[in-house]
């Protein structure tokens, strides 16, 4: 039975010059994130990136656990496991993650 749910560990890393990503690595997505850590502000604009990178709507992505912590995990609604992993994939071998 497929499912069309995600799901996707990030590593955050806010503040930074722009946003970039940096890897997808042993199921682990590192990003970097110019927006600060404050009032919400990084997980909003890693919930917009992610749902840029993926090509879904932002209200597909939401964010699970991890709201106070770099380490967080966003649930992708509409997509399938391998196809997320695809799609990451093929955007750190590329390197298309940067905006």
């Amino acid at each position: 039975m497929v499912t069309d749910d995600a799901y996707v560990s990030v590593r955050l890393q806010p503040r930074a010059s722009n946003n970039q990503v940096v890897s997808w690595l042993d199921g682990v997505l590192r990003l970097r994130l110019t927006a600060p850590p404050v009032d919400g502000a990084a997980n909003r604009a890693c919930t917009e990136f992610l749902a840029e990178l993926l090509g879904v709507r932002r209200a597909q992505v939401t964010l699970v656990s991890g709201e106070k912590s770099r380490d967080k995990r966003f649930h992708i609604a509409g997509q399938t496991q391998d196809a997320l992993s695809t799609r990451l994939t093929g955007l750190t071998s590329t390197g298309d993650g940067t905006s």
